[in-house]
């Protein structure tokens, strides 16, 4: 998996939570960063990249490791 940027952890935390922390941070990186969002909420896989697609930033994808996935956001 491509490496990152910058990394929030929402393990354990249900939708909409990762989806509003990873708005929050991205709003204070700089374009073309890549921000993790750790997440063990099954519907982060899909919140995620529907967000990006609204927002205008670029999911990379996501791999799981044990019971958390990451999530990989490039900043629009």
């Amino acid at each position: 998996m491509a490496d990152w940027d910058d990394m929030i952890d929402c393990e354990g935390l249900l939708c909409p939570l990762p989806v509003l922390k990873a708005r929050k941070r991205l709003m204070a990186l700089a374009s073309g960063t890549v921000l993790c969002v750790r997440a063990t909420d099954a519907m982060a896989a899909i919140d995620l990249p529907h967000f990006c697609t609204e927002a205008g930033h670029t999911y990379l994808g996501s791999e799981a490791e044990g019971t958390v996935t990451l999530h990989l956001i490039q900043r629009g």
